[in-house]
């Protein structure tokens, strides 16, 4: 072979070098778990961002929601304690406090048994590479993980919702015993009904094609439900908000601009209460500082 040939060859394997390592994946960074409590997974670098400070209420503010609270409290601590425990979906009405609740007890536990457990969330569209981000927690027994998805449905053409199956308990490996998975929705299943329906108008089997994708929410052991408020609900949070936040107005003033406020909204929930409260607290130039 003649050196021009040689050259030429070497070159060209030089280049194709060069092509496979810029579309390998990037090398996954290994997270300093002591420098947060919570993170953001970015499936893009493979890598978890610490967040300082979480954006969240207090577990006080919660309203409203009493029964579906203790039982997601009761099972974090269960998993905090190193017990068995269930992955949850948080599904229902928009507004009442699904996330809030995630993030609340997570920093109640937190501040009662120690910083051993992380919050990590994980976006939507970035479900598929959560057996990369198992894999990478699998490793670090000495912490317990919850991996949150705010927001979680899929859409007809949507297939990301296999990994997530494979992730809560199948795969040969299983799922990690020091993670968690929690999910908010404002879906059951997960799914719209006309996609629902639509598969079974056009299945061979309509049975099995609607049960492949309805069995997703069946891997989560908690189903927490989420409703409406009532209008004395809707007035008993936003009396919360008030004391907690010593708002100086009378009960007359706010009760009435409170009924007026969901009316024009169209709609009661926690965030519609939260809404009101920082327009008065805006009104009376108070600040809402945590006392």
């Amino acid at each position: 072979m003649s050196d021009l040939r040689l050259e030429d060859v070497l070159s060209r394997l030089d280049r194709i070098a060069s092509a496979l390592e810029r579309s390998a994946p990037p090398a996954m960074s290994q997270p300093d778990f002591g420098a947060a409590d919570a993170f953001v997974w970015h499936a893009a670098g493979n890598r978890l961002q610490p967040v300082p400070r979480v954006n969240r209420v207090e577990m006080v503010l919660l309203h409203g929601i009493d029964r579906v609270r203790e039982i997601l409290v009761d099972n974090t601590t269960r998993f905090a304690r190193g017990l068995p425990a269930n992955n949850a979906l948080l599904w229902g009405a928009r507004g009442m406090g699904k996330s809030s609740l995630v993030k609340a007890a997570h920093a109640a536990i937190t501040a009662q048994h120690g910083h051993s457990l992380k919050l990590i969330e994980i976006h939507r569209e970035d479900i598929e590479s959560l057996p990369v981000l198992m894999g990478l927690l699998r490793e670090k027994q000495q912490y317990r993980f919850i991996v949150y998805c705010d927001d979680l449905s899929f859409d007809a053409q949507d297939t990301s919702y296999k990994s997530l199956k494979a992730a809560l308990d199948g795969g040969i490996e299983g799922r990690p015993d020091n993670v968690l998975l929690y999910a908010t929705s404002n879906r059951r299943h997960l799914l719209p009904r006309d996609m629902i329906e639509n598969e079974r108008s056009t299945a061979i089997n309509p049975s099995e094609a609607v049960q492949e994708k309805v069995s997703l929410s069946d891997r989560f052991g908690l189903w927490l439900g989420f409703h409406n408020c009532s209008q004395d609900e809707f007035l008993e949070m936003i009396r919360g908000y008030i004391d907690f936040f010593k708002l100086d107005v009378s009960e007359k003033q706010w009760r009435a601009e409170a009924i007026e406020w969901q009316q024009t909204r169209g709609s009661r929930s926690g965030r519609v209460a939260w809404q009101y409260i920082q327009d008065l607290a805006g009104r009376l130039s108070q600040p809402l500082a945590m006392p």
